[in-house]
């Protein structure tokens, strides 16, 4: 679900799509705007489990409660991702209710009709960042930062720091699968959250512009890669990942 707290499978399947439960639920206001950590941390907290077979859903609030059961849609939703249109159903149930007493306003839980569609990028769904960048980015604030700010879908150990912004425009295999970078991902105040607790505790895009910079096109403060899938596969907790 977009915008909690993150699941962490030891396999993914990588379609054209990207993947299929990646973000395939989304949440809105009462205005049908975008509602995710930007504007309350405190979703860092709560924590979704789907089972897309038996379309069985369960999210787990900060005191222990939990809101489950299967997925029932009813209307149809258009909600703006950046620019880009996406199409999504309302989901009945207790979940919707159970967001809304958390944050303290109207909120309707929305599953996206297209798979993949609900991502941050237009195409592909899939981003990638190396531990080594991580690395480096604690060494430049001087202390210990939690991968998870940056909401990866795969991180890649054994690389030289920001190694991935080589890749750019190049296929890169993972595992069986094969990807093409189209992207450095231009990073946001959530990067600055906690993952824990969803309070701002450490200026990561301060350091990235002061040791990185600017991108000169887009004006982004960039921190890992994103691309589309050419060549689907199923892709394991310690895959090989090879730039092409």
């Amino acid at each position: 679900m977009k915008g909690l707290a993150l699941d962490h499978p030891q396999q993914v399947m990588l379609h054209r799509h990207g993947v299929t439960e990646n973000r395939r639920f989304y949440i809105v206001d009462d205005d049908g705007r975008r509602y995710g950590l930007l504007r309350d941390g405190r979703l860092w907290q709560v924590a979704a489990d789907y089972d897309a077979e038996s379309e069985r859903l369960s999210i787990r609030l900060p005191d222990g409660s939990v809101a489950e059961g299967e997925v029932a849609l009813d209307g149809e939703l258009t909600t703006d991702f950046y620019g880009r249109p996406v199409l999504g159903r309302v989901v009945e149930g207790a979940w919707s209710e159970a967001l809304t007493k958390l944050v303290g306003r109207p909120l309707r839980l929305i599953q996206s009709v297209e798979p993949g569609a609900a991502v941050d990028r237009g195409r592909g769904g899939v981003s990638l960042a190396s531990d080594a960048s991580l690395a480096e980015l604690a060494r430049q604030v001087d202390e210990e930062v939690d991968g998870r700010r940056f909401r990866m879908l795969f991180s890649v150990d054994g690389c030289e720091p920001h190694e991935e912004d080589r890749w750019l425009g190049r296929e890169v295999r993972i595992g069986p699968a094969r990807v093409r970078m189209l992207g450095a991902v231009g990073r946001c105040a959530i990067t600055t959250q906690n993952p824990a607790t969803g309070v701002r505790d450490i200026d990561t895009l301060a350091a990235i512009k002061a040791y990185r910079g600017q991108n000169p096109k887009t004006k982004e403060l960039d921190f890992g890669i994103f691309g589309e899938v050419v060549e689907p596969g199923l892709v394991r907790v310690g895959d090989p990942v090879e730039p092409l």
